[in-house]
């Protein structure tokens, strides 16, 4: 059996006080809605680098947002072997496949210094018939998590290995620019290894392919940070 998980205590803010309110939230909730969500939310838990927020088979309780760093979602096969099915970046939500069974079906890491936030779904579930904007949200935060699992079998059907290592750096690079970072940017905190994991690679190809697109002249790579020195459109 797996060691508890034990993680810090929340710290407690404001989601009308969080830069990232505005990926969180919906536009049009006024102030009287966000304080009512304020009242569910616990804020904000820090985690550490390989921190679980929680293992496949966990009982579903909550969902949450995350406010700072990166995680990685993995899925355990009957023999114990690790797949990761998804990158997760700040402002995302995560723990939403949990609902439908009520236990997560996937374990959720930190791939570093991570905050997040923790909606019980409970009190969320009640509060949301009061809440008609924030329940679109969530909604569309659904749909969004279904699209991520889409484009992950999309990059698994291409071929060639270039493709999907392109494709995965054109996708984190939008949404790194969704956060206001430059559009050409990217902190990738997952490694090689976990790289070729997540696309079905050997971890030695995933090398060979960033060393092909730095010779080409389309990256650049300086340890963690990665830089896309051709158009977005022009690397997919």
């Amino acid at each position: 059996m797996p060691e508890p998980i034990r993680l810090p205590a929340y710290r407690q803010t404001q989601c009308k006080a969080c830069s990232l309110a505005p990926l969180c939230l919906p536009g049009s909730a006024s102030p009287e809605e966000v304080d009512m969500l304020d009242d569910v939310v616990k804020h904000v838990r820090a985690m550490k680098e390989n921190d679980f927020l929680f293992r496949q088979g966990d009982s579903f309780n909550s969902i949450y947002v995350i406010r700072s760093g990166v995680l990685k979602s993995v899925c355990l096969s009957e023999t114990g072997e690790e797949k990761i099915i998804g990158i997760h970046l700040p402002g995302e939500s995560i723990g939403l496949s949990g609902l439908g069974s009520e236990a997560y079906p996937v374990s959720v890491q930190a791939l570093e210094s991570t905050e997040v936030c923790e909606i019980p779904f409970a009190p969320l579930d009640e509060l949301l018939i009061r809440l008609p904007q924030i329940r679109r949200h969530l909604m569309r935060a659904m749909s969004s998590e279904i699209r991520n699992t889409q484009q992950m079998t999309r990059l698994h059907s291409k071929k060639a290995a270039d493709a999907r290592v392109v494709s995965l750096l054109v996708n984190l690079s939008a949404r790194f620019h969704s956060l206001g970072y430059a559009a050409n940017q990217l902190h990738l905190s997952i490694s090689r290894n976990e790289i070729g994991n997540y696309l079905g690679l050997a971890g030695e190809t995933v090398s060979r392919v960033f060393t092909r697109l730095q010779q080409n002249g389309q990256i650049e790579v300086d340890g963690k940070q990665v830089r896309l020195l051709q158009p977005i459109q022009s690397i997919n």
